[in-house]
């Protein structure tokens, strides 16, 4: 099994686990007798879900409030897990946020911050954890991507470009670590039903969207961790979505870039 054997000094470090995609992850992980650090910057949350779960499956869960779009909230992170002895045993890259917007129109600073949740930290953590597992023979990474990496999205360039990033960092360390006991795996959902759409300012497009394309956070955190504990390079929930990764992989840019645009209703 691609997911290591639980033991009392060993964690899943989840981020972005104060809701949605990655307090499901958690809760899966959980449900396996993981035992779980939760990350985010909503540490009232985060405490809330930590006693839920050591309830519910008697692991235990520890509660680490930090903003990763900083360069010093990852270094405290880092730190405060190792001065509480705990190894990084799973390590749940789900942190992240959008927007929307036309590039030259939208808050250049969120762009940024972006770029700092979405790509550095995912980016550092692994760089920090990764090493570590590789050396032990075993450790698994779950890294949260998205449908979106497969294709441009018009009015998301630089979440869309954010994830693809994920998608092809996550491909090739799961190629890097063939042998090593060590298995990534990126989780691409497409439409979920979590508090992004709100912070993305995306909701006229999510009205329009099918319901049939929507799935729940929990079937999407579900779908990640059986992918992850099977060792599989990707996870493409939903039929749909699969379907519309393969469009997106394929199609000519101008005709898929087109297409988007006339179907992705938010504005001019």
């Amino acid at each position: 099994m691609a997911l290591p054997p639980p033991a009392p000094s060993s964690t899943a470090l989840v981020t972005g686990a104060s809701a949605g995609i990655g307090a499901d992850i958690a809760r899966e992980l959980a449900k396996r007798g993981q035992g779980v650090t939760l990350v985010a910057r909503r540490e009232e949350r985060l405490r809330d879900l930590a006693a839920e779960l050591e309830r519910d499956h008697g692991v235990r869960a520890e509660v680490a409030a930090a903003d990763l779009s900083e360069p010093s909230g990852r270094s405290k992170l880092v730190e405060d897990l190792a001065q509480r002895g705990l190894t990084v045993e799973v390590l749940v890259n789900n942190a992240g946020f959008g927007t929307a917007g036309q590039f030259q129109d939208i808050d250049q600073e969120a762009e940024r911050r972006m770029v700092r949740t979405n790509v550095d930290a995912v980016h550092e953590l692994c760089s920090v954890y990764v090493p570590e597992m590789a050396r032990r023979g075993r450790g698994a990474v779950l890294n949260v991507a998205s449908t979106a990496g497969f294709q441009p999205l018009p009015r998301q360039a630089t979440y869309a470009a954010t994830k693809a990033f994920v998608l092809t960092f996550s491909e090739v360390l799961h190629s890097d670590l063939r042998g090593t006991g060590v298995s990534v795996t990126a989780l691409c959902p497409g439409p979920v039903r979590t508090e992004f759409v709100e912070v993305a300012k995306v909701e006229a497009a999510a009205e329009a969207a099918p319901e049939f394309m929507w799935m729940s956070s929990e079937d999407t955190a579900k779908a990640g961790v059986d992918g992850l504990a099977k060792g599989k390079r990707v996870v493409v929930p939903g039929a749909f979505n699969r379907v519309g990764t393969i469009s997106g992989q394929h199609a000519p840019r101008s005709v898929l870039l087109a297409i988007a645009r006339r179907f992705y209703p938010m504005g001019k």
